[in-house]
């Protein structure tokens, strides 16, 4: 089954680093969040990739072009011009780098592929979003209910410390990183069945989380996967610096590899 990636957006919330890269390149621990999200996948063996490239793709592009040679040793003897790769270590992936426009919307880039994907069920994620989701877990349930489209629902940690006060203003509680509100978003993390290319209509300028899945939910063919463990998404810089303290500390909760 291919795993599609929306990689093409400019991230402009992001822009210390995109101003020089794509958001999906932006490093977590040494390694682009990309390759984060194909590892989680790639663990429950799902190793055929669809990556949608848009702003600075070539970048990405140039990354898996090199990945033979930036993964291994290399001995170059240069009175031949010939050089040997040594202790290759590479991953089981095939990957599929599409252009789909500079600024084409989400919804657009996704229709973009459908020529990769043919009559096939697919999964779908964004590229700047780390979950320890079980994808096996999720595939069943969407088989399982038979729609057109299931989505990862989480609930997101809260941005600010909480205060929690008695009725003399004295602090009961305070608790650095609560849950938001409550409701659930959407995750993006999807199980899509073909027939969802029917409902993006307005070409590039379609917008995936609007039109397409509103009417897909409207025609009761979109379904809910719970999901209570770890999610992050990196939206911001501070989303980035604390990704990367967690995976110092040995704590990233998505490395399931």
């Amino acid at each position: 089954m291919k795993v599609v990636i929306l990689a093409g957006g400019l991230g402009t919330r992001l822009s210390e680093e995109t101003d020089l890269k794509p958001k999906p390149m932006v490093e977590i621990g040494g390694k682009p969040i990309l390759w984060h999200i194909m590892k989680i996948y790639s663990h429950y063996g799902f190793n055929d990739f669809i990556i949608c490239c848009g702003y600075k793709g070539f970048l990405i592009k140039k990354y898996f072009a090199d990945y033979f040679l930036n993964q291994s040793d290399v001995t170059i003897d240069l009175s031949s011009n010939k050089m040997e790769l040594i202790n290759l270590q590479t991953e089981p992936w095939k990957v599929t780098l599409a252009d789909t426009g500079l600024n084409t919307l989400t919804g657009g880039r996704i229709k973009r592929i459908e020529k990769y994907i043919g009559n096939e069920r697919f999964m779908l994620t964004y590229g700047d979003g780390l979950s320890d989701v079980n994808i096996p877990k999720l595939l069943e349930f969407h088989i399982k209910n038979a729609k057109l489209a299931t989505l990862l629902a989480v609930k997101p940690s809260g941005r600010f410390g909480a205060v929690e006060l008695n009725e003399t203003n004295l602090v009961s509680k305070f608790q650095e990183k609560p849950r938001g509100d409550g409701a659930f978003i959407n995750g993006g993390f999807f199980v899509l069945e073909p027939k969802i290319f029917d409902y993006i209509l307005e070409g590039d300028e379609s917008i995936w989380e609007r039109a397409p899945l509103e009417g897909i939910a409207r025609d009761k063919q979109l379904m809910a996967f719970p999901h209570t463990g770890f999610w992050r998404p990196m939206d911001t810089l501070r989303d980035k610096i604390e990704l990367e303290e967690m995976w110092n500390s040995k704590k990233c909760d998505w490395k399931i590899w």
